[in-house]
């Protein structure tokens, strides 16, 4: 996770700084914040200490994340109170952690002066003149102006102040999420499936490239099931992409592809309920498609595919896993898993160890299971202890260091294209923003370009290169 800051504002009326935590999807909901802000003329400040109100973009997907929040919400209330100046500056908390906890952290976090959800982002500016028109008494309640199930969800010309680097920029191509995994707490979070029209992503799309941004991320809760929620014939949890039944994300890479440009389009958040072979075939068709894929797993035993509540078998996984290699030469797979989930063995774990061996993913993370309020897993019995998903999460991340070394020193001598960083700093095609490996390149290669190089060299994870 990710604290965002931003570069100085120059002198305006009201000055915002805002804290953005969490994956990349709530990064662009702060990115339409400060949108909204400029468009506004009100000025972005990184500095906490000269802001009129201080935004903190909440995460609350586990409980590290949750911690995360808790102590930017404490520290951006601690930092006003040490300043005569701002004593009167306000603070509002956003994100995932209003949306879910609101009603409940009016009481417990009262120094915050207000709390909004998905559905206010493009509210904030009405939000905060509201706020600084009157001076609140201080026994009183914090606003709460979050709406439960949000509907928002952004569109081709939605104010927007980019928070990432100049060369690569996150698309959000759909919001919320349909499926019922028993671990996760975002369907209640931010609400059913809803899909941007292809028209909306690809003019987003284009006007980024024109501003020369050189990688496309496309993102959302389920990257896989774009457009089917529009479908006539309604798609259900396991509904494979078909363009011929409506728009799919297959018809959208395909219409990207035609935008002219040099770039990357990178798939990220897909599930794999819903891959398909035609989606396999546009992805080796489509040459601005990176050959990289993030596909969360989350395991491989199928009893706890079904506590999950998946709706993928281990069969299903794997054959996938074939299918994707062998159709797209090449591609660089990232996944998720998690370890420590209530019920799971040792067998379990010990079948999901053996997959990981088996497939050698060039990617691969693993969670420790959190407890979540309100979701069915943390209802279930059979709970383990910290000590045991601590020990179980250890021997699964030992086993990918081990693959991961020995892939990077088998790519030694080998040409790679690389997009430039930082100087001397890079990724390949198989490495997404902020989550995968580095390449160390001369420091004198043109950050935001792209380069043609050769790996020389190999550390644990990342790879040493020069011109190639």
């Amino acid at each position: 996770m990710t604290a965002t800051t931003l570069s100085p504002a120059p002198e305006a009326h009201l000055k915002v700084g805002l804290v953005s935590l969490g994956c990349a999807k709530n990064l662009v909901d702060s990115e339409i914040i400060a949108g909204h802000l400029q468009l506004a003329g009100m000025a972005l400040t990184p500095n906490p200490d000269e802001a009129d109100v201080m935004i903190v973009n909440t995460c609350s997907f586990i409980d590290a994340a949750k911690e995360e929040s808790i102590g930017a919400i404490l520290e951006a209330n601690q930092r006003r109170g040490l300043h005569r100046r701002h004593s009167a500056q306000k603070l509002i908390v956003a994100g995932c952690m209003a949306q879910r906890f609101a009603s409940e952290l009016r009481t417990s976090m009262p120094e915050v002066d207000a709390f909004i959800g998905l559905d206010q982002l493009t509210q904030i500016v009405p939000i905060i003149e509201g706020l600084m028109a009157k001076d609140r008494a201080e026994e009183e309640a914090p606003e709460n102006f979050v709406t439960p199930q949000p509907k928002f969800i952004p569109d081709f010309d939605t104010p927007r102040f980019r928070l990432t680097p100049p060369h690569t920029a996150y698309v959000k191509i759909a919001e919320g999420c349909n499926h019922p995994c028993s671990f996760c707490i975002i369907p209640q979070m931010r609400g059913r499936h809803r899909s941007r029209t292809v028209e909306s992503v690809v003019a987003e799309a284009r006007a980024l490239v024109a501003e020369g941004v050189k990688e496309l991320n496309l993102i959302s809760q389920d990257t896989t099931y774009f457009g089917m929620d529009r479908w006539e014939e309604k798609a259900g949890p396991r509904a494979l992409v078909d363009s011929s039944r409506g728009d799919s994300l297959t018809y959208l890479l395909r219409e990207l592809q035609k935008i002219e440009g040099d770039f990357w389009i990178r798939l990220l958040y897909t599930h794999p309920a819903h891959w398909s072979d035609e989606l396999i075939q546009t992805i080796a068709e489509c040459p601005k498609v990176a050959r990289y894929v993030d596909m969360p797993l989350q395991h491989i035993s199928e009893p706890m595919l079904a506590a999950m509540r998946r709706e993928t078998s281990s069969q299903h996984i794997r054959d996938l896993v074939q299918r994707i290699r062998a159709g797209v030469p090449g591609i660089v797979l990232r996944t998720t898993f998690i370890a420590g989930f209530p019920g799971e063995t040792e067998e379990d774990f010990e079948t999901l160890l053996q997959f990981i061996k088996d497939t050698r993913f060039e990617r691969l993370g693993v969670f420790k299971y959190s407890q979540e309020e309100g979701t069915r897993a943390a209802k279930r019995e059979g709970h383990l202890t910290a000590r045991t998903k601590e020990s179980r999460w250890k021997k699964a991340m030992a086993l990918q260091r081990k693959i991961a070394l020995e892939q990077t020193a088998a790519a030694v001598g080998r040409r790679i294209r690389v997009l430039v960083e930082a100087p001397g700093i890079a990724r390949s095609e198989g490495d997404a923003p902020e989550v995968d490996a580095r390449v160390f390149v001369p420091q004198d290669l043109p950050v935001g370009e792209f380069a043609d190089v050769l790996v020389a060299g190999a550390q644990e994870y990342d790879l040493v290169a020069i011109r190639g």
